[in-house]
């Protein structure tokens, strides 16, 4: 059966690093037909707008897309086409993989977690009032009125909502990843003891999901026991679910944890739609010269496959990864090597081909 997928190149590293993913997922034999569409800074001068309409109609149309880091370009006024697709498609869950990889050297071994991030709320919905402005005025005359508190009067404000409907959708999410995929147990970080109204929402919110589904195993911990935790013993932990700013940054440690973003995968999914692509940025300063490791877009490129039920060719695709990282012969700069984004590519397929 063909599978239509929207294609996103992206900017800065993104061609060299999509191309590099298309040859190996073409490698596993799976049937995908693509669709490219270009987004982000290559196409603003052109067509006035970072994410043009056509983008969305095709991901609407494939129901599933994988893309490259796209550059939010700097004082433009435009967001990040990443938060635009998350709030267009309703992507309102992130989840981010970190295992350890072998022949890549890390503080911890056997490290295996996912980081499920709520990816619509919080202080990245971007309700916000600029210092000095007459919006922060009036805000901070309410809060006086309302909360009896009184901000500076030099104070730019980010306001974090986290609603029952956000919350709730997302745990569910959580605990059907984690039976879905042999998981041990959800964790529930959060910062209740001083936002009750938000942080302790999302924790009620996952603590009636436990109470309903005694089959996962759920503990909750605050935010910043579990940074700590992290960086002394992450193997005590296995799927995290966090609120957005919490997820965002964890998930970055993660990462360090298992070897730096450019081994880092990721999908935003929803119900409806499902964008993957790598955890790490555009790199333009390295665009164009083949030193970008594509290892983070195949691996979320793997994470396509299994999505649209191809899981033989999915781990196909992570144990050619494996062979080659364990080999140690082929290697971007990033990871101590001389080899070109190409040269890592070429490898990883060739094991994808090799018969088992």
């Amino acid at each position: 059966m063909a599978h239509l997928v929207t294609l996103i190149p992206g900017d800065g590293i993104g061609p060299e690093v999509s191309a590099a993913t298309r040859r190996v997922l073409d490698a596993t034999g799976a049937d995908l037909e693509w669709a490219v569409e270009e987004a982000g800074a290559a196409v603003l001068e052109r067509e006035g707008t970072t994410l043009p309409d056509r983008v969305l109609d095709s991901i609407r149309t494939s129901r599933v897309a994988i893309k490259g880091p796209i550059t939010t370009p700097v004082g433009t006024g435009f967001r990040s086409v990443n938060v635009a697709l998350r709030h267009e498609l309703d992507l309102f869950a992130a989840v981010r993989p970190s295992r350890s990889l072998p022949g890549v050297p890390t503080r911890h071994e056997g490290v295996d977690l996912v980081v499920i991030r709520e990816n619509s709320e919080d202080l990245y919905q971007g309700i916000e009032y600029e210092r000095g402005t007459a919006e922060a005025a009036r805000l901070r005359a309410e809060l006086e009125r309302l909360a009896g508190a009184h901000p500076r009067e030099d104070a730019g404000f980010t306001v974090k909502p986290i609603s029952v409907t956000g919350a709730r959708r997302i745990v569910r999410f959580a605990f059907d990843f984690v039976r879905a995929n042999g998981r041990r147990g959800v964790s529930l970080g959060h910062k209740a003891s001083i936002m009750r109204f938000s942080d302790g929402l999302f924790l009620r919110c996952g603590r009636e999901e436990a109470d309903a589904n005694p089959d996962v195993p759920f503990s909750a911990i605050a935010i910043d026991q579990l940074s700590m935790r992290l960086a002394r013993e992450p193997n005590a932990f296995d799927v995290l679910l966090l609120p957005n700013l919490y997820g965002d940054i964890l998930s970055d440690l993660c990462a360090g944890l298992v070897g730096g973003l450019g081994l880092a995968a990721g999908a935003n999914l929803g119900w409806e739609y499902a964008v993957f692509e790598p955890v790490h940025g555009s790199a333009p300063d390295i665009a164009g010269r083949g030193l970008a490791d594509p290892i983070a877009m195949i691996l979320s490129g793997a994470m396509l496959l299994r999505h649209l039920g191809e899981g033989d060719r999915a781990t196909a695709v992570e144990t050619a990864v494996d062979i080659v990282l364990e080999r140690g012969e082929v290697r971007t700069p990033d990871l101590g090597g001389s080899s070109s984004t190409d040269e890592v590519a070429e490898a990883i397929e060739r094991e994808v081909l090799r018969p088992r």
